[in-house]
C-alpha cells in the first residue's frame, strides 16, 4: 500500500472493453516496477489504476511514452468503454456476439469518448447495460444493436428508435457526442425531444446502416454468475481471480503474464466487478496456475455475498464500508441470491445494484445512509425506491436483513401472480386484427401486444387493454395510464 503521508497522483489506464493483450499489460507492469509501483487496482469500468509519488510521476510518464495504452494523470476526462466481451464464451448465448465482432467494434474507436460508452450481449448478467450514457445492446437481429441513451448526469432515458449496425457504433458515438455533452436534459420531456432531434440528424446525414426496432428489448431475469475460481468450458478452463482488497500486486500479475506468455494465452479480461479473468488455460497445465496462487497466497472461492457488491473507484470508505457488513451479514447468515449491492459514498458515480447504500451525512460521531432499491429488485433500472430515507451506520446490517427479508416475499407473490386473464372479444380483435402499440413516455420503453413482458410476468399475446391495472414500464416504473399510442406501425412477425 501506498504511504497516505505522501501526497500521490493518481494515474488511470483505459482497457478499451476491459481486454488487454499479454504483452502490454506485462510492458506497463514492468514501468510500474522500474519506478517503485508495488500495486494496482481495477475500476468497475474495467479500467486500471494506480497512485505514484511526485518522484515517480517524471519517470512515469516517459516509460509511459514508449506503450500503446491510453493513459491519464490526475484526471478521468475519458471514461474507459465497458463491454461485455469478457463473458465471450462462457457467460453469454447470443449466437453472433463473438470475439470478432466485439474486436471490429472495439477496434473502430479511433478516438477517445468523453461519454460513458456500453458496448453489452444482452443475454449476460455480468457486465451493466445501462451505466454508460451510450449503451449499446444487442438485438436477436445480427450486428444490430439497441440503442439507450443516458443523458449526462441524469437518470433520463432515451430509447433510439431503431436498431444500429456494428460497424457505425464508433461513428455515431463521435457524432452524438459534441451534442449531449452541450446540452443538458431535466426532464424526460426535455430528453424526448434532444433525443428525436439526434436520430433525425444522424437519419439525414446518410452515414448509418439503421434498422426498423420491431422487437422490444426485454431483460433477462438477472443472476450474477459466479465469476470466481476455476471453471471449465467445452475443453479448458477459465479463472477468475476476485480480491478482498481490491489490490493486485505487481509481481502477482507479472507471474500471470509469464505463464500466458509460455502456454500462448494472448489477453487477460477486467470485470466491473473489479477482478480479472484468464481463459484459453488448458487443463495439462492447472498445476503451473496452482503454483502461482500458492506462491502469492491468492485465495479462491469467496462466498457469492462477497462478489455481488459494488464500491466507487478512487476512494477506501465504500470498500471498508462494504468488508464490514459483508462480515456481518455471514455471521447473520443472510441469503442474498440473486440481489447484487452499491455503495455509494459520492453523488454522480457509476455504482449499481438493486439495492443501493447512499451516504447522507456525517457528524463527526455518527453517520447516516439512505437505504433505497431498484423497482422489482431490477439492478439494471435506474429507477431508485427510497426503503428507508436515515439509517444510521450501526443499524445498516439490519436495515439490509429485513429489505433482504422483503425481496424474497416479493419473489414467491410474483411467482404465485395471475397475470393473464381471459381475453374478451375487443381485445382480441385488437391484438390480431389491428395491434396497437404503446410506448412509454418517459423512457421510450415500447409495450407490443406480440411479445408481452417477460420481466414482469405478462405472457406473450396479451394486449395492452388486458394489463392489469397497476401495470408499469419495466424499464422506469411510468403507470399503464401514461402510455401512448406508438405513432410507427411494427409489424407482428409470424407464430412458430
Amino acid at each position: 500500500m501506498h504511504n497516505d503521508s505522501i501526497e500521490h497522483t493518481l494515474v488511470k489506464v483505459n482497457l478499451p472493453g476491459g481486454v488487454i493483450s499479454v504483452g502490454d499489460l506485462d510492458g506497463t507492469l514492468e514501468c510500474l516496477k522500474h519506478i517503485g509501483v508495488e500495486e494496482v487496482r481495477l475500476g468497475a469500468r474495467q479500467q486500471l489504476y494506480f497512485y505514484v509519488c511526485a518522484e515517480q510521476l517524471q519517470e512515469l510518464e516517459y516509460a509511459l511514452l514508449n506503450q500503446e495504452l491510453s493513459y491519464e494523470i490526475g484526471q478521468d476526462a475519458h471514461p474507459n468503454i465497458v463491454s461485455s466481451y469478457v463473458t465471450d464464451s462462457i457467460f453469454s448465448q447470443q449466437p453472433w456476439i463473438r470475439e470478432g465482432v466485439y474486436r471490429d467494434v472495439l477496434d473502430s474507436f479511433n478516438f477517445l469518448p468523453k461519454l460513458k460508452i456500453n458496448v453489452v450481449d444482452s443475454t449476460q448478467s455480468l457486465v451493466p447495460y445501462y451505466t454508460g450514457n451510450l449503451n449499446f445492446i444487442t438485438s436477436e437481429i445480427g450486428n444490430y444493436w439497441y440503442l439507450y441513451l443516458r443523458f449526462p448526469t441524469t437518470t433520463i432515458f432515451y430509447l433510439w428508435s431503431s436498431l444500429v449496425y456494428s460497424d457505425d457504433i464508433a461513428m455515431l458515438s463521435r457524432t452524438l457526442e459534441p451534442t449531449l455533452l452541450k446540452e443538458s436534459v431535466s426532464t424526460a420531456e426535455e430528453g424526448g425531444r434532444l433525443g428525436a432531434r439526434l436520430e433525425e440528424i444522424a437519419t439525414k446525414s446518410g452515414q448509418f446502416m439503421f434498422q426498423p426496432l420491431t422487437q422490444p428489448f426485454v431483460e433477462p431475469s438477472f443472476k450474477l454468475p459466479y465469476y470466481e475460481g476455476f471453471n471449465g468450458y467445452h475443453d479448458r478452463l477459465w479463472l477468475g481471480v476476485y480480491k478482498r482488497s481490491e489490490v493486485f500486486s505487481i509481481s502477482f500479475l507479472q507471474d500471470i503474464c509469464a505463464v500466458c506468455k509460455q502456454n500462448r494465452i494472448g489477453q487477460i479480461y477486467t470485470t466491473p466487478w473489479k477482478s480479472i479473468i484468464i481463459k484459453e488455460i488448458q487443463p495439462a497445465i492447472r498445476a503451473e496456475w496452482d503454483l502461482i496462487l500458492d506462491r502469492h497466497r491468492v485465495n479462491l472461492r469467496h462466498a457469492l455475498n462477497e462478489l455481488n457488491w459494488q464500491t466507487e473507484d478512487y476512494g477506501s470508505t465504500g470498500l471498508a464500508l462494504k468488508q464490514d457488513l459483508v462480515h456481518d451479514l455471514n455471521r447473520l447468515d443472510v441469503r442474498t441470491y440473486k440481489l447484487s449491492f452499491g455503495i455509494k459514498m459520492c453523488d454522480r458515480t457509476g455504482v449499481w445494484g438493486a439495492v443501493i447504500l447512499r451516504f447522507l451525512s456525517s457528524d463527526g460521531t455518527k453517520t447516516w445512509f439512505q437505504v433505497l432499491h431498484t423497482r422489482d429488485f431490477n439492478p439494471n433500472s435506474k429507477d431508485l425506491i427510497v426503503y428507508r430515507s436515515r439509517v444510521e451506520r450501526a443499524d445498516l446490517s439490519e436495515a439490509i436483513v429485513q429489505l433482504c427479508e422483503e425481496f424474497y416475499a416479493y419473489k414467491e407473490v410474483i411467482a404465485q401472480r395471475v397475470v393473464c386473464p381471459e381475453p374478451t372479444a375487443a381485445v382480441i380483435e385488437e391484438q390480431w386484427l389491428s395491434p396497437v402499440v404503446y410506448q412509454c413516455p418517459k423512457c421510450k420503453t415500447i409495450y407490443h401486444p406480440h411479445w408481452g413482458d417477460v420481466q414482469q410476468g405478462i405472457a406473450p399475446k396479451t394486449a395492452f387493454k388486458a394489463l392489469p391495472v397497476d401495470y408499469q414500464c419495466s424499464l422506469c416504473g411510468t403507470a399503464k395510464d401514461s402510455f401512448l399510442p406508438f405513432d410507427k406501425s411494427l409489424e407482428i412477425p409470424h407464430s412458430d
